[in-house]
């Protein structure tokens, strides 16, 4: 029997293959998008607590909408377009806010706030938007629910942020990262 014609190598050439491509899909599987953003201007010395706590509404702002505008919330979006990947659009997610004093002691202060996409959801962007691309839909109900959990998470972590303010941990430098988390639901 010859080289080309053994079935063992034609076997384990193929498994070969198969392997490649399981750990192409698995490298190429996002289940999240985020942002960072550092803030290295310090604010003054005798700045108030509304102001500083302004400063840290920035970054979280420009980190939202780095996430928000980012290619990781496409990726998001087309695991709507795949058959079997989101079935039924139906995806459970959170929105995490961090913010990371790197000057100071203090740990990481987080929020968190989860939400749902029902088929419904979808039949509702799909008659605002007049398109039936459940990708460009996705991508519509991501950005609102991102925006709502920013907010949402934001809210939650308004009292830790002040004790930060008032310990003056974000006097130094901050950094704020903003992340949308999917899974499909059951």
């Amino acid at each position: 029997m010859s080289f080309r014609t053994n079935p063992d190598r034609i076997l384990d050439s193929i498994d070969r293959a198969r392997t490649r491509d399981e750990e192409n899909r698995a490298a190429a599987f996002h289940r999240d998008a985020s942002a960072r953003e550092l803030g290295t201007e310090l604010p003054d010395m005798d700045a108030t607590t509304s102001e500083r706590l302004r400063r840290i509404f920035g970054l979280v702002e420009k980190a939202y909408t780095a996430t928000a505008s980012g290619p990781d919330i496409r990726r998001l979006a087309e695991r709507f377009q795949t058959v079997g990947d989101i079935a039924g659009h139906h995806a459970r997610g959170d929105v995490t806010v961090q913010v990371h004093y790197l000057d100071h002691e203090r740990a990481d202060d987080v929020g968190q706030t989860p939400f749902e996409i029902l088929p419904a959801h979808m039949d509702e962007a799909r008659k605002a938007a007049r398109s039936t691309r459940p990708d460009a839909l996705a991508i519509k109900i991501l950005r609102k629910e991102l925006r709502d959990g920013v907010l949402a998470a934001f809210r939650k972590m308004d009292p830790r942020l002040r004790d930060a303010i008032r310990e003056r941990a974000d006097m130094g430098h901050v950094a704020v990262r903003v992340t949308l988390d999917l899974r499909p639901a059951g």
